[in-house]
C-alpha cells in the first residue's frame, strides 16, 4: 500500500481489461470470504458475517464505481501485487498467515460460543470499518497516484497535504483500523489475537517502506522532517 508513488502513465493498461480484472477480483473475494465466515461457523444464520460483508463490499462497490469512471489509473495501481523491494517479498506472505486466522477464528468462535461479543459491540465496530474505508477514500483524493506495492517512480512527487499533513501512512492508519476492528465486528474477542501480529508485520512493512523513500524519492527526507509521525500521532 505505498501511498506516495506517482506515476503519470500506467502501461498496459486498458479500461476494459481493468474492468475484467476488477470484476473477477471482486466476485473472487465475496466467495472467498463467504467461505472463510461460514464454513468455520458451519450455519448460515451467522449475522454478524452477513452484515460484516454488507458493510465491507457496499463502500468498496461505490469506491471501485467511482474510481473506474474518474481515476482509472488510480484502479489500475491498486492492482498491482508483485513487490519488488526484497523486505516486502518476505513481509506480505507472512502478513497473510495473520490475516487469514483473525477471519478464520470468528466463524468457529461464534460456532463453539467462545466469546460471546455483545451486539451493541459489534455493530460499534462495523461503524468504525465503515470509517475506516472513508478514510480510505480521502487518502484516494489527496493523492491519486497510490500504489498498492512499495515504488519509487519517475515523475514522482510527495503529498504533504490532507491526512499526509497529520501522518505520512495514512492508508495504512485507515487498513490498521480496519483490520483491527474486523474481529469485534464479526463475533469475536480471540480473533484479535493475530491481529496483534499484524500490527509488528506492519511496522516492518512502514519501516522498509521509508527506507526506499529516504533513498530515492526527492523531497522526502524534508518532509519526514516535517511531519513527525508515522502511524499514530503523537505515539509513532
Amino acid at each position: 500500500m505505498s501511498e506516495e508513488v506517482h506515476k503519470t502513465s500506467p502501461e498496459g493498461f486498458s479500461r476494459r481489461l481493468l474492468k475484467k480484472a476488477v470484476a473477477i477480483r471482486f466476485v473472487a473475494a465475496l466467495l472467498l470470504l463467504g467461505l472463510i465466515f461460514f464454513l468455520p461457523a458451519w450455519t448460515y444464520k451467522y449475522w454478524q458475517a452477513w452484515v460484516y460483508m454488507l458493510v465491507l463490499f457496499v463502500p468498496m462497490s461505490v469506491l471501485v464505481r467511482y474510481l473506474y469512471k474518474h481515476d482509472p489509473a488510480l484502479l489500475e495501481r491498486r492492482m498491482r501485487m508483485k513487490e519488488r523491494q526484497k523486505t516486502q517479498k518476505v513481509v506480505i506472505p507472512l502478513s497473510f498467515l495473520f490475516f487469514l486466522p483473525a477471519f478464520i477464528i470468528p466463524g468457529f468462535d461464534v460456532r463453539f460460543g467462545w466469546s460471546n461479543v455483545p451486539w451493541v459491540v459489534v455493530i460499534i465496530a462495523d461503524i468504525i470499518v465503515v470509517f475506516s474505508y472513508l478514510m480510505i477514500a480521502l487518502v484516494f483524493k489527496t493523492n491519486s497516484y497510490a500504489s498498492r506495492i512499495v515504488e519509487v517512480e519517475k515523475g514522482q512527487k510527495v503529498i504533504t497535504t490532507g491526512p499526509y499533513a497529520v501522518v505520512r501512512h495514512p492508508m495504512y492508519l485507515a487498513s490498521l483500523m480496519l483490520y483491527a476492528f474486523s474481529p469485534l465486528a464479526l463475533g469475536s474477542y480471540w480473533a484479535m489475537l493475530p491481529v496483534v501480529l499484524l500490527v509488528v508485520l506492519l511496522v516492518a512493512r512502514i519501516k522498509g517502506e521509508e527506507k526506499e523513500l529516504l533513498e530515492n524519492l526527492e523531497g522526502y527526507e524534508e518532509y519526514v522532517m516535517k511531519t513527525k509521525y508515522r502511524l499514530l500521532p503523537g505515539i509513532w
